[in-house]
């Protein structure tokens, strides 16, 4: 009997360690499949990346929202800021308001309080990242790594490999939304992103 549990226990090991989601892209590098716009500035593909521009002169937040909604996920997406505020949404739900919708953002930007968590509509900053961390980390104007992590009541957004933000046991959180690419309303834009991945949790 001790033979076979053996045996058992070896040949489950692989399928364990196998167990976790696969990453599937959210974006393809080639068009916007599963993505539509929010009114409000121009999202395009240019070169494998997704090319958001808006000028001063519009008011709203032109965003790219995903089809579908997520739950429980890791995310990740590269960035790279030219000029502008952006964010990265996700659990959003749509609003009939200027900005378009309710719910959190990693800041995609080029000052210190990138990678910080805003709650758009909500409760405003919930979370801004050690700005001495961000000074080491992040170069203005590069292409920078992103990670989200929304599991159950807890977040947390990492750049370039290092985690900048948490937010542990929030029960106020959205648990449930869009994902979302921000151009903000009243500046002149230009934001890339690419490489943009999920992988969806229980």
């Amino acid at each position: 009997m001790r033979i076979f549990a053996t045996l058992s226990l070896l040949l489950l090991a692989p399928m364990t360690a196998s167990a976790e989601p696969a990453w599937q892209d959210l974006f393809n590098g080639r068009n916007l499949d599963g993505w539509h716009p929010v009114p409000g500035g121009k999202w395009e593909v240019v070169e494998g990346t997704i090319l958001g521009t808006s000028p001063r002169s519009e008011p709203r937040h032109g965003l790219l929202m995903t089809d579908r909604r997520f739950k429980n996920f890791r995310v990740r997406a590269k960035f790279k800021v030219t000029s502008g505020d952006s964010g990265f949404y996700f659990r959003v739900e749509k609003t009939n308001t200027h900005v378009s919708v309710r719910g959190f953002q990693a800041e995609v930007d080029n000052s210190k309080e990138v990678g910080g968590l805003y709650e758009t509509s909500m409760r405003a900053w919930v979370r801004k990242p050690d700005p001495t961390v961000i000074s080491k980390l992040v170069k203005p104007g590069a292409w920078t790594d992103l990670l989200v992590s929304a599991i159950g009541d807890s977040i947390t957004v990492s750049l370039n490999g290092t985690k900048v933000t948490e937010l542990l046991n929030d029960p106020k959180c959205l648990k449930e939304g869009h994902i979302a690419l921000q151009l903000h309303g009243g500046q002149d834009m230009r934001v890339q992103f690419k490489d943009i991945a999920i992988q969806e949790l229980p």
